[in-house]
Order: C-alpha cells, then structure tokens, then sequence
C-alpha cells in the first residue's frame, strides 16, 4: 500500500474512535442508560409524567359564609337599647360650650355639649327652670310651665344616651350647627358589634346562634345576633350582625374579616385540593395512583375548606395516592414516576 494511502486510513480510523466517544459522552450526560434501565417495558421517555402525590383522609369540613364587617357599638335588641352611636344636635343654633373630651367616661344623662339658638341662650334657658321650679313650689306656676322650661333647656343640650366612652368631639364653642351636625359620640365599649351586610344569595343559609369566626390576629370567635328580615334594594344585601365578647380587643371604626359557619360535615373523605381537576362541562376528578399509573376517576365534589375538598365515589377510601402537583391536564391512565416521598403529615382541618 502507498504511504499516501495508509495515512487516509489512519485519519478515517481516528475519525471513528473520536466520533464514538463523543456519541458515549452525550449519551451519559444524558442519563440515557439509566433511563433505559428504570423505564417499564414497552413504554417511551415521553410517556412517563414526574409527578407528586398526597393521600385521601378523613376530616370534618365547615362551609362558611365570608365577608367583611365594621366594629360599632351593638345595636338595640328586644332587652337592651342600643350601645350608643353618633350624635347630632337637637336644634340648630352655635355651641356655647364643650363639658367632655375625646376618651372621658361619662354617664347616661351627662351634657356633653351646650347650645345657644337664635331665640335663646342656654344660660337663660337654665334660669328660666330654676325659676319656675321655684314658683311651682310656692304655687305660682303651673306643672305644665315648668315641663315646657324643661323641654326648652334639653332643646340645647347634648347628653349621652348610654354609659361609656366619648369616643369623638366633633365640634368647638362658636361653632355653628344644625339636626344633621354630628356633635359626638359615646359608646359602652363593653357592648360592641361586628355588623356586616350579606349577599341575598348567600343569606339564606345564615341564622342566629351559627358560629362566626373573626379574622384578627388573635382571632374572636362569637355567635351570630341578628339576621335582617329584609332586603336591601339598593345593593341586595341583608344586615346581619353579631355581638364581640367583652375583652376581644377590638375597638369601633375597625374593618375586619369574618367567616360564619353555616355547615358541618364529620369524618368525611377529602382529597388534597390540588388534586380536583375539572373537565369542560364542570365534571370534577382525582387522579388515582395505582402502581405506576394515574387513574382518572370522576367524583363528586363537597365542602372546601382550606386546602382540602370532599369526594366521594365508589371504592375510594382513606390512604388512597393521588397526584397533586401535576394532576391538571393529565390524561387518563398516564405513566407516572412519583417524585415526593407521602408526606403523612396532616395540615387538614379537623383531621380525624
């Protein structure tokens, strides 16, 4: 053979070994082997789907109504009047003085504010009482003089309707006022209330005495007080309300979150809520795990609550794997390789 022809052989032969030992370089920077070695018989890298799994458990639910309600003073009932409120003044006319600040305890009947209107001035107001009291008692007026003194002096006063805190002074001596001024506001912050209104559509499922959890930071548990008979025709809500026990540490003007429990289910079987799916017509499924498939099995959704809903359907029961992350979209009988270890602590609510 020439020389020339031996050293193309040469180049040729180099050629290939450095070609194959690339091709095995790409090959196991790949994991291509061990995948060969772990993949079931007849099935194709593309049709095994990493998945995460958790299991079926035993829990009782709540279904909840929720919203958002304002911290005021609790409302009059059928045994006691109302905690207190704003309060406006009784005639117009201009203050002629302020007996109370912001955060005084005051007492029912105190005057907080004093006015003068434009026919009269509190001072004589005052005198004219003192005046016919004293004729009254030596028989020179009638009762009924002394009453109309009376009624006039309380035209210019502002008095606290209940016991409790003056929680806002809205006004100052010379000040001009009016029926619709809100002068102050005095409440028994004992007796306080969360009053939320209700969609019409949910307010069917509220009645007095049902749970209501309030959603602070510590949370306030309390009953339902009060369901409004009637609904609000300009935005379609019912008033509901619920009294705070003494001491929740809430105050007046507060927004807070709240949810009413409205129904209980006990020892019932809950799937991780990740693993619900639903198709286009609304049919809810799990995915259950059996060996290394994904079975799609329809169900019948209930209560949810946190991370957790209901299900039922024949066979299912308590332990059951089914696939969490990855489970939307997956087809039916899909090859799995599971890639969490069951995680068999429980982060349901009332886990059984």
């Amino acid at each position: 053979m020439k020389p020339k022809h031996i050293f193309i052989a040469v180049v040729v032969v180099c050629a290939g070994v450095a070609l194959y030992a690339l091709s095995k370089l790409h090959g196991a920077a790949s994991g291509g082997d061990d995948d060969d070695d772990q993949r079931p018989a007849g099935a194709s890298t593309e049709s095994i789907i990493p998945v995460q799994v958790g299991a079926l458990k035993r829990v009782t639910l709540h279904q909840y109504v929720t919203g958002y309600g304002s911290v005021g003073a609790a409302p009059a009932t059928t045994t006691q009047p109302a905690a207190g409120g704003p309060l406006s003044a009784p005639t117009a006319g201009t203050v002629a003085k302020v007996n109370v600040i912001a955060g005084q305890q005051v007492n029912k009947g105190d005057v907080l504010v004093e006015l003068n209107s434009a026919s009269v001035t509190i001072d004589y107001a005052r005198g004219e009482v003192d005046r016919q009291e004293e004729l009254f008692g030596e028989q020179n007026t009638s009762l009924k003089n002394v009453q109309d003194a009376k009624v006039q002096l309380a035209s210019l006063q502002v008095v606290a309707p209940v016991s409790g805190t003056v929680t806002s002074i809205n006004v100052q001596p010379g000040q001009s006022v009016d029926t619709t001024t809100a002068i102050a506001e005095v409440i028994d912050l004992s007796r306080l209330a969360v009053t939320a209104k209700i969609p019409e559509s949910q307010a069917g499922q509220l009645q007095t005495g049902q749970e209501v959890q309030i959603l602070t930071q510590p949370p306030v548990t309390t009953s339902l007080s009060f369901v409004g008979p009637q609904i609000n025709a300009d935005d379609g809500t019912v008033t509901a309300w619920a009294s705070l026990p003494v001491g929740s540490g809430l105050r007046p003007g507060q927004f807070v979150q709240f949810r009413i429990v409205t129904a209980v289910h006990t020892d019932c079987l809950a799937a991780p809520a990740e693993s619900v799916v639903a198709d286009d017509n609304g049919n809810s499924f799990i995915p259950v795990v059996n060996g290394n498939e994904a079975a799609q099995t329809p169900i019948q959704a209930g209560f949810r609550e946190d991370d957790w809903v209901e299900v039922s359907a024949p066979g299912l029961k308590e332990g059951d794997q089914v696939v969490t992350v990855g489970a939307y979209g997956l087809p039916d009988k899909t090859q799995i390789k599971i890639v969490n270890p069951l995680d068999d602590a429980t982060n349901s609510p009332g886990a059984q």
